[in-house]
């Protein structure tokens, strides 16, 4: 089964103004489409390869490309329009299980959105910054991940692209503001959902 660039759950320009359409066209039609392609190109050369050797080549072809296709699939859904700008729920944070979590391991919503921040603008390079799950602490916790990396040691709960072509177009090189700017079109609900899903008890 080939892989295929899921569509966006919104318009173009329904982030605005903190996501320009600009970006989200570039960054979704462009950049997620080319890990897509690639991908499926690299799996169909794996499947025809004939030695451990030819497959072992392929490793870093799969892994840059599959995190690519993952990480940015969960971001889109990541992401909603602004509530600050009467076009969705996207930057708030209802009562609930995440809003409890949040609480539980940060003190506060600004605490863990100052943590975040702090933690993902010191990537060096490309990367994410993730607000995971660690299922052993079964706590919230900050990581970040190199380039494409999916994220593996924790649930992914929330995920932003700190990649320059998600915010340079429009935040130049000021990642600080990109970073403030992306909780207001943060989707608290699809967070929640995945929250939930990673401390189901009917999980065996």
């Amino acid at each position: 089964m080939a892989h295929t660039l899921p569509p966006l759950p919104y318009a173009y320009d329904a982030l605005e103004p903190y996501i320009s359409k600009e970006i989200m066209t570039l960054h979704h039609t462009k950049h997620h489409q080319t890990y897509v392609n690639s991908l499926n190109a690299a799996e169909a050369a794996y499947a025809k390869a004939s030695t451990p050797k030819e497959r072992i080549a392929l490793q870093a072809a799969l892994k840059f490309n599959g995190g690519g296709h993952i990480n940015h699939s969960l971001f889109w859904t990541n992401l909603a329009p602004s509530k600050s700008e009467g076009k969705g729920n996207g930057g708030v944070l209802a009562a609930g299980p995440l809003s409890d979590a949040i609480v539980k391991a940060f003190g506060t919503l600004d605490n863990l959105k100052k943590e975040f921040n702090a933690t993902t603008a010191g990537i060096q390079g490309s990367g994410w910054g993730w607000l995971g799950y660690n299922p052993s602490t079964k706590l919230l916790e900050v990581v970040t991940t190199a380039n494409q990396d999916p994220l593996l040691t924790h649930v992914p709960i929330i995920g932003v692209d700190i990649w320059e072509h998600a915010f340079y177009l429009q935040y130049k090189n000021v990642k600080a503001d990109y970073l403030n700017a992306i909780w207001s079109v943060i989707n608290f609900e699809e967070a929640e959902k995945r929250l939930l899903e990673a401390t189901s008890t009917s999980k065996l």
